[in-house]
């Protein structure tokens, strides 16, 4: 099957959904108004409530939920087969992760910019609030770990993106103050930064050639320096640092998907996967597990934390949610289909691709796929004329900002969570950001140094995929009972609640089973998932308690 052909056919799906799906949403479900209120007006702080302009904003936004889990788990969901992967990345992105992203900032911007935890407490009960909350400081908390020791790894492996990396963080920060202090426009000055970051790519080789004592820290070592710098993005002005340099990831993550397009048009690359593959060596089940291993390749509950924790403080008007919060989801669809096209027509023969995927545990793994992505998607931007050394840079580069900008919103989210359960429980220290921030960054810090080389987060990284998705189902639960007391259809959200609900739920119990047959050397996974998987249970029940007993309000 001829790959490009495949992306052109989601393209057209994904600009097909977002004109009739999107436009559907907003103007008959959500009901947006140009002219109405919006936190980032009324709140303005000047450090989290930040009006934005939209194609600012959208770069924020698509730069932060694109980290490495919508690259890693279609890379490892390709072991059944293309065809069940890219049809749940085309029609999940569609139906289910951009209503999901797109309406969790909606309710958010009507709540004042709360977190949609804290927004479960008004539209549900106080209880529900403490229970989703916890949750969610348990999903950033991984997520934290983990990237950090993605970033670290990759770093290590590919020690040209070093240096481009490090110049990106330097040129946002002077961007920020040109725009905001000096009054700037941003669009030109972004655009020289974004070449700077380009030359500074093709100079990463020969840069870190020079600086031998630099390329050779451990992961551990980078953990630690990415951490504390995570702390730092998380408590600065977000205009700044965060703002300007998502905006700048965001030209390089659609220069990226632009070059890895032109060059699967240019290459015309054939899959050499088989479509279905079902029952491959070791590996569970295709239902349940496919749905929690692409995980945010097409719907995360993360990318609702990133709508109602930063991007709604930032909304300058109601009706940019709809680009931003749908539309950004498709582009990361987009970005997991050129992850399962990475991994299923970036191997030269059908016999390379088995020697990857012959079995579950030859497939599973962080490191390994994002390795497979890289050199993959290198070999089709190679086909544009680009050495491959330099095109494995620029895919290395792309990898690593997806996940430092998740890394950076994430410390802020967690930071915000924590400010939002002392103000519920009175805890005044928490409400400072810097000790917040420290807080949630050093509790990350502590799993990641657990085990050698940093990588203590991936004890608990199984959990992933399913705490993501539970989080998703929790959080279109939570809209589904805010639009019935609205008065508004409501089976747009509640549908992809019951079906993401029940599905992950299911693979839960499943990963359960194995965790605790290895209870001795798997207790932490097996007592986290159990406690995560109770409460989601319990968050359910009131919340579904409450949705069958309200009766409607007049339309507001």
């Amino acid at each position: 099957m001829n790959a490009a052909l495949l992306a052109a056919l989601v393209f057209v799906a994904f600009a097909l959904g977002y004109h009739f799906y999107s436009g559907f949403l907003s103007r008959r479900i959500f009901v947006l108004l140009p002219d109405e209120p919006v936190p980032a007006h009324e709140l303005e702080d000047g450090v989290d409530f930040v009006p934005t302009r939209l194609h600012v904003l959208w770069g924020h936004h698509f730069a932060s939920i694109a980290g490495a889990a919508p690259i890693v788990g279609p890379a490892i969901a390709v072991i059944w087969g293309w065809v069940p992967a890219l049809i749940w990345v085309c029609v999940g992105t569609i139906f289910m992760g951009a209503a999901h992203d797109f309406s969790a900032l909606v309710i958010s911007a009507r709540h004042q910019g709360r977190s949609i935890g804290d927004v479960a407490g008004s539209v549900v009960g106080p209880r529900v609030r403490t229970l989703f909350l916890i949750i969610i400081s348990l999903l950033v908390w991984v997520v934290l770990a983990v990237f950090a020791f993605i970033i670290a790894t990759l770093f290590v492996s590919n020690p040209s993106s070093i240096f481009p990396i490090n110049v990106q963080i330097l040129v946002a920060m002077a961007l920020g103050w040109l725009v905001y202090r000096r009054g700037i426009p941003m669009f030109v000055p972004s655009l020289v930064c974004y070449a700077g970051l380009l030359l500074a790519i093709y100079y990463g080789e020969s840069v870190a050639n020079l600086f031998p004592s630099l390329t050779s820290l451990s992961v551990t070592t980078w953990v630690c320096l990415l951490l504390a710098y995570s702390f730092i993005a998380s408590v600065l002005p977000v205009w700044l640092l965060l703002q300007p340099r998502d905006y700048i990831n965001s030209h390089q993550l659609v220069t990226g998907l632009f070059v890895l397009s032109a060059g699967l048009l240019v290459l015309q690359p054939v899959i050499v996967a088989p479509a279905v593959n079902a029952a491959p060596e070791g590996a569970p089940p295709l239902i349940p597990f496919l749905f929690v291993t692409i995980a945010c390749g097409a719907i995360s509950g993360f990318h609702g934390l990133v709508s109602s924790g930063t991007t709604s403080k930032q909304l300058s008007r109601m009706t940019d949610a709809r680009p931003i919060g749908y539309g950004g989801m498709l582009a990361e669809g987009f970005l997991g289909l050129m992850a399962v096209l990475a991994a299923t027509a970036g191997f030269e023969t059908s016999a390379d691709w088995w020697s990857h995927y012959s079995s579950w545990g030859a497939a599973n793994g962080l490191a390994a796929k994002l390795d497979a992505f890289v050199s993959g998607g290198a070999s089709f931007v190679a086909a544009l004329g680009i050495p491959f050394e330099t095109a494995r840079t620029f895919m290395a580069v792309m990898v690593i900002a997806f996940a430092a900008t998740s890394l950076d919103t994430g410390a802020r989210i967690q930071r915000l969570v924590l400010a939002e359960l002392s103000d519920a429980y009175g805890i005044r220290p928490l409400s400072n950001r810097f000790v917040a921030g420290g807080l949630g960054v050093g509790a990350a810090l502590l799993l990641a140094v657990t085990q050698g080389d940093g990588q203590g987060g991936l004890a608990l990284w199984p959990l992933f995929g399913t705490t993501n998705q539970l989080v998703a189902g929790v959080t279109l639960l939570i809209v589904s009972i805010w639009l019935k007391k609205q008065g508004r259809p409501y089976a747009y959200t509640l549908i992809p609640m019951v079906a993401v609900s029940a599905v992950t739920a299911w693979a839960m119990v499943g990963n359960l089973f194995d965790y605790y047959a290895s209870f001795e050397t798997l207790w932490l996974l097996s007592i986290s998932g159990t406690l995560i998987l109770a409460l989601d249970l319990w968050i359910l029940f009131e919340g579904l308690r409450v949705l069958r007993g309200i009766e409607p309000d007049s339309p507001a």
